[in-house]
């Protein structure tokens, strides 16, 4: 199993998730995040007056595959979120530890209530300003 993590445009994000589901890969989890790379910013102009953004808004896809399927899915979201331009983003493959017939799902684990005996109250302080 693998992770792949792409960090694509945001108006690229619809592109890539329908890629996927064609190739039968489904699941996946997008974040917006913010980042520069060679991009190194843009300068912007508002009311007249300029100024840099310094860090682009991205989006981040984390998608977990079969090992057989990671070029297969390399090549969708390459072609899906592809411009042509500085700033389409990267793509990040890391191996995954546990199999995804391990994977727990939170909805699923059974918990038990400690005992009151055993259960103490919280003794740390919050400070809030």
């Amino acid at each position: 199993m693998k992770m792949i993590t792409a960090l694509v445009r945001p108006s690229k994000v619809d592109a890539v998730k329908s890629a996927l589901v064609a190739l039968d890969i489904v699941g996946m989890t997008v974040s917006d995040v913010r980042g520069f790379g060679r991009q190194k910013g843009q300068v912007e102009r508002y009311r007249g007056n300029e100024f840099t953004v310094e860090f682009l808004l991205k989006s981040k896809i984390l998608v977990v595959v079969d090992d057989a399927k990671v070029e297969t899915a390399i090549q969708a979201i390459t072609e899906a979120a592809r411009t042509g331009e500085i700033g389409d983003g990267k793509i990040f493959v890391n191996s995954v530890e546990r199999p995804s017939e391990s994977v727990l799902e939170i909805a699923a684990i059974q918990h038990s209530e400690p005992s009151s005996a055993n259960h103490k109250a919280p003794t740390s302080r919050g400070l809030f300003l």
